[in-house]
């Protein structure tokens, strides 16, 4: 995989990487839910010239049962140009792949056939626990010297605590625990970074117990998930600051920092509020001048639950009369402008405008699905869609967004008790006001999927979510 000039997908800067040419292809996870059949790794056509746009053209389906794909990645990005740990001769060509309820790691080539990824390599669960300590391997980051797997769960049976492991660029080999020193940390979910500040961020979900088999109702209310984001000094290492968003607000999940290198900011999204079942979206930035100034969060995004006849809801929700937003996904453009907020709960995406980090303007809105709403497709407008705009995922260029519906297993049937089904849309961007549009010639749904549900997508040649710069 050596290349004698940079991988032309790789850019020094957000700004460049914005040109890019349009994705050709997408991957997506697919998973059974029953784990009687393996999941599989799906390929869909995004050329609007190509006469099987919005179809799946290519599928390779996984050797063992159970895995649950989780939030894969490339092997390689635009971090491999960073000065601080370049390796510019790496490409993007494989596809880390973790199985969240296996433990295993898969290695997909896409290089032979993009529309056939060859499955070359398993990491089983007791290499990960032997090699790293960690298990429940979730959300893969291709970094500047190493892959980034964050894991869910310890060893042995042991609840925790989560963290990161290190996966080798070139080998795939499991190096090891990333932390020296984890301070208080213990619950994880996902992981980035401000590069050239050498800045690490984490997020708190729970422990494998706490979310395996849907959410528990009991934890919730006691306010046992996780509820605080962790800053971490990347060169050594070690954890450096807590920052508690405040016990009612469970489950700060997905962090998006800003693409441009020179800003100290990011948003992460907040599943839900146990005092009102909103949901919101918070602001991690520099609490004061200078690059040694310490890490405050501000609540810039609100969305309230929406009310809703007892009836029609699951029995996780007929205490209370309404429908939560369930925030399970937010992502960032490549320019910094636009912020993509899932509401899985309520059937929407919604489009805020970020020019201004600490004033959010929602400048577009599709709703798709909902707990109660189950609004159809324009492409299918006899559907009642069940699921909502789960993962997001933004062409680099910022004038496409492809949303899938599921959320994690057990999830699904607790707050889609009659079946979540399987779908992905595509929506087209208005990239000088905002606003979003559904293409209805890009709508895979259904049998398309063999049975199979839809997690998350992956952009051929990258996205918004999976490379990182360190230029401006």
């Amino acid at each position: 995989m050596t290349r004698w000039t940079p991988d032309p997908s790789f850019y020094p800067s957000p700004r460049e990487a914005a040109t890019a040419p349009a994705e050709k292809l997408a991957y997506v996870a697919a998973f059974d839910r029953t784990a009687q059949r393996p999941d599989a790794i799906v390929v869909l056509d995004t050329d609007p010239e190509s006469a099987d746009y919005g179809r799946v053209v290519g599928w390779t389906d996984l050797p063992h049962t159970g895995d649950e794909l989780h939030h894969f990645g490339w092997n390689a990005c635009s971090s491999a140009l960073c000065p601080t740990a370049p390796h510019p001769h790496v490409e993007r060509r494989y596809l880390i792949v973790p199985g969240l309820r296996s433990s295993r790691i898969h290695v997909f080539d896409t290089r032979p056939d993009p529309r056939a990824p060859q499955l070359v390599k398993v990491i089983g669960a007791q290499e990960l626990a032997e090699k790293s300590g960690y298990s429940r391997p979730h959300t893969v980051h291709c970094g500047p010297d190493g892959i980034y797997l964050s894991a869910l769960g310890g060893v042995d049976g042991a609840e925790g605590p989560g963290g990161i492991a290190v996966l080798d660029h070139t080998t795939f080999a499991v190096r090891g625990a990333w932390e020296a020193d984890r301070g208080p940390q213990f619950l994880a979910y996902d992981v980035w970074w401000h590069l050239t500040q050498d800045v690490l961020v984490t997020s708190e979900w729970g422990t494998p117990s706490m979310i395996e088999d849907g959410i528990v109702g009991e934890l919730l209310l006691g306010r046992k998930y996780g509820h605080a984001i962790h800053f971490w000094d990347l060169a050594k290492r070690r954890h450096v600051q807590r920052v508690d968003l405040g016990d009612q607000y469970q489950m700060p999940l997905e962090l998006r920092p800003a693409h441009d290198p020179t800003r100290s900011y990011g948003f992460v999204g907040v599943v839900i509020s146990v005092e009102d079942l909103s949901a919101s979206v918070w602001l991690w930035h520099r609490d004061g001048a200078g690059a040694d100034a310490p890490w405050a969060v501000t609540r810039v995004i609100d969305i309230p639950a929406e009310p809703a006849d007892p009836a029609d809801l699951p029995d996780l929700l007929k205490p209370f009369g309404a429908v939560p937003p369930l925030v399970t996904d937010i992502d960032l453009s490549v320019d910094d402008r636009f912020l993509y907020v899932s509401c899985w709960g309520t059937g929407e995406l919604r489009q805020y405008d970020v020019s201004d980090p600490f004033h959010p303007v929602l400048v577009g809105s599709v709703r798709l699905g909902g707990i109660v709403a189950r609004t159809a497709h324009p492409a299918a407008p006899d559907e009642p869609l069940a699921g909502g705009p789960q993962m997001v995922e933004i062409s680099r260029d910022g004038r496409r967004v492809y949303v899938s519906n599921s959320l994690y297993g057990s999830w699904d049937d607790q707050f889609y008790p009659d079946g979540v089904g399987a779908w992905l849309a595509k929506l087209d961007v208005d990239p000088e006001r905002g606003g979003l549009t559904p293409d209805e010639r890009f709508f895979p749904h259904g049998e398309e999927f063999r049975g199979l549900r839809v997690h998350q997508t992956r952009l051929q040649g990258g996205d918004a979510s999976s490379d990182s710069y360190c230029f401006p």
